[in-house]
C-alpha cells in the first residue's frame, strides 16, 4: 500500500497570497506592455521594450513555476526578483 502513495504525484503547496500577487503581477505587466506598445516613437518604444524584458521574463517564469511546482522558496524568491526588476524599471522609465 505504501508503494502506491510513493508513486503518486506529490501535491503542490498553494499560497493564496502568492496567487493574488501573481494575478496582480499579470495585470501590471499587461498594463505596462500596453503602454509601451502605445509609444509612437519606434526608437523609444524599443528602448522601453528592452528595459521591460527582465520584468516580463521574471513574471513569466514565476507564473510557470508556481503552476508547475506551487509555493516554495524558489517561487517566493522569484516573486521578490520580479518586484525588484519592476521597481528598477519604474525608477528609470516613466510609465
Amino acid at each position: 500500500m505504501d508503494e502506491m502513495y510513493s508513486m503518486a504525484k506529490k501535491r503542490r503547496k498553494l499560497s493564496p497570497e502568492l496567487e493574488k500577487n501573481i494575478s496582480l503581477a499579470k495585470k501590471q505587466t499587461e498594463l505596462i506592455t500596453a503602454i509601451i506598445h502605445d509609444i509612437d516613437e519606434e526608437d523609444i518604444q524599443e528602448e522601453y521594450k528592452s528595459a521591460f524584458l527582465p520584468v516580463m521574463s521574471a513574471y513569466m517564469s514565476l507564473d510557470k513555476m508556481y503552476t508547475e511546482v506551487g509555493y516554495n522558496d524558489d517561487t517566493s524568491k522569484l516573486y521578490q526578483l520580479y518586484l525588484s526588476y519592476l521597481d528598477k524599471f519604474k525608477g528609470e522609465y516613466e510609465v
